[in-house]
């Protein structure tokens, strides 16, 4: 398992982007003391260092030049300033990549696993892995599979199934998965999304999975991490 040293002082987003991370499996760090970040990457050691540029006490290019005189780890860049500057300032100094605030966090993914592809010659077909409820969810060949058996899901009951698992244990509404599906160019009413959870949840119930699924009244959807009891 990988494991991230996320250098954000933003409390809000730095817990928003360790829930989407850890839900991909990786291990997520923090800073405690933000003048002792180096310190805190040894004890860490990291494969892979994600900094915001403003940070208190020094700003992430400090951090990124200590870094680099002690390791060649990957360092992925975000900022919400845009000034081209602040970019090429990154590269210079040793960054991998670098994106700006806001940022939809499917992007982040797409760049951190590139660069795990690219850094340590990772299989891209595990990336595609993901264990939940003692199942394996396959988004390159769009199955979930356990010890009962493999059912395969439509690209819209796996997009959903996948945006669910991501916020595993959160309520996700209607409204998100619909703006979602949308955003993706999967045009879907409210109607056809009824029917694709309704779908996705009857395959499911073939891995006695179904309830894996549970719908809040009013609310939206959640994918649980364990199979409730009867």
């Amino acid at each position: 398992m990988f494991k991230f040293l996320l250098v954000e002082d933003d409390i809000t987003l730095f817990d928003e982007l360790k829930e989407r991370l850890e839900g991909w499996s990786y291990d997520v760090y923090g800073i405690t003391d933000f003048s002792r970040v180096l310190q805190e990457f040894t004890a860490i050691n990291p494969d892979l260092v994600i900094i915001d540029i403003q940070l208190p006490k020094f700003d992430g290019f400090h951090w990124c030049r200590m870094i680099r005189a002690h390791s060649n780890v990957p360092i992925l860049f975000l900022s919400s300033r845009d000034h081209p500057t602040d970019m090429v300032m990154a590269m210079q100094l040793g960054a991998d990549d670098f994106i700006q605030k806001p940022f939809h966090t499917d992007v982040l993914i797409a760049k951190i696993q590139a660069i795990l592809r690219r850094v340590y010659n990772y299989n891209s077909e595990q990336l595609l892995l993901k264990t939940w409820c003692d199942a394996t969810v396959d988004y390159q060949q769009n199955t979930v599979t356990n010890h009962l058996g493999s059912v395969e899901l439509t690209k819209n009951e796996l997009f959903i199934l996948k945006k669910l698992i991501e916020q595993k244990n959160r309520i996700v509404s209607r409204e998100d998965l619909i703006k979602s599906l949308w955003d993706d160019e999967r045009f879907v009413s409210d109607n056809t999304l009824t029917v694709n959870v309704n779908r996705l949840r009857k395959k499911l119930d073939e891995l006695s999975l179904g309830r894996c699924i549970e719908t809040k009244v009013g609310q939206g959807y959640i994918a649980v991490e364990e199979e409730h009891p009867v």
